[in-house]
């Protein structure tokens, strides 16, 4: 994994065909990251189903409170198609957050930097990662358990959606 801007690291598609993954050596500038990211979680969220913000979404004022410090990113060419964020607590575990752009799923975006994410946590000396998902994302769930997560504990109904809608979450958990 390369270091781009801050604490920020890349993962790159080695080959567009097979989708082999590898840690890339190239830099990405933290501006560069900071962009595409708004517009990544942006397109995100206009699908209403994978993460908890729907739109509208005021990309400026979230991306205020971002930091790029343990971020993982995936690219493939110039296209900027994931991103997973590490947020590391004082206590040695990290949560852990992913966005994968929709074309893109299915692929091994989501693997390759859960891999990378798993790797930096090891790294970073935390204990445990640990992540919520909505209870419907079968796909999610499937990629998480594939890489030993176990689910925790369900928070029913926790999630009011724009809709009026309320849907669970699942707490799921890795020990390192």
């Amino acid at each position: 994994m390369s270091e781009a801007g801050r604490g920020c690291y890349v993962v790159a598609c080695e080959d567009l065909q097979s989708a082999r993954w590898r840690r890339s050596r190239s830099v990405l500038r933290a501006t560069t990251i900071a962009s595409r990211s708004r517009s990544l979680f942006a397109a995100v969220a206009e699908e209403r189903d994978g993460i908890a913000t729907e739109p509208p979404v005021d990309v400026e004022a979230r991306a205020a409170s971002w930091t790029l410090d343990e971020t993982l990113v995936a690219v493939a060419g110039s296209e900027f198609i994931g991103s997973l964020h590490l947020e590391v607590s004082r206590h040695g575990f990290g949560e852990i957050g992913m966005a994968v752009a929709r074309e893109w799923r299915g692929r091994g975006v989501g693997s390759a930097l859960l891999a990378a994410a798993i790797e930096r946590a090891r790294e970073r000396g935390l204990h445990k990662l640990s992540l919520g998902v909505f209870a419907h994302n079968a796909a999610a769930i499937a990629l998480y358990r594939k890489f030993g997560f176990v689910e925790e504990g369900r928070r029913v109904k926790h999630y009011r959606r724009a809709s009026g809608e309320l849907w669970d979450a699942i707490e799921m958990g890795l020990l390192l």
